[in-house]
């Protein structure tokens, strides 16, 4: 087992969650971001393109396009890929209705001092819970 960082941020949606983190500091597209019939990152150009989100914990900073935003990782959920869970480093509408319309654990607005880019790397392992605000990364 790696490092151990605990960290706590405002929950954002109850649960909790552990998963493989996917950590994409220029957040992911909606349409043309994340395929709806496998779950991959599709977005051309992006580092994580090719991985799967079903399972996963992403770690975004925002939505990143339009107000369909949500509705394409919802199609993605229904078709079985959904995230285990979300950590936003800043909250936004589009990530909000997304975390409802999937209903997976989320914690969010993290304090200025904690820069969850710079201590969550793709592969880690995260637990959350969106109850409580904590979460607890184990470094791979």
């Amino acid at each position: 087992m790696g490092e151990v960082i605990r960290i706590k941020g405002r929950p954002a949606y109850p649960g909790k969650a552990k998963g493989e983190a996917v950590v994409c500091p220029h957040s992911i597209q909606g349409w043309a971001g994340v395929s709806e019939e496998t779950g991959c990152i599709i977005e051309v150009g992006h580092p994580e393109r090719g991985t799967c989100i079903k399972g996963k914990v992403l770690v975004i900073p925002y939505g990143k396009g339009s107000t369909g935003w949500s509705g394409h990782f919802h199609s993605a959920a229904v078709a079985g890929f959904a995230p285990a869970g979300w950590l936003f480093s800043t909250i936004d509408s589009r990530c909000g209705v997304a975390t409802a319309a999937i209903e997976v654990p989320a914690v969010a607005d993290f304090p200025p001092d904690v820069d969850i880019f710079s201590l969550i790397q793709s592969g880690d392992m995260v637990e959350l819970d969106g109850d409580t605000g904590e979460v607890i990364i184990t470094k791979k």
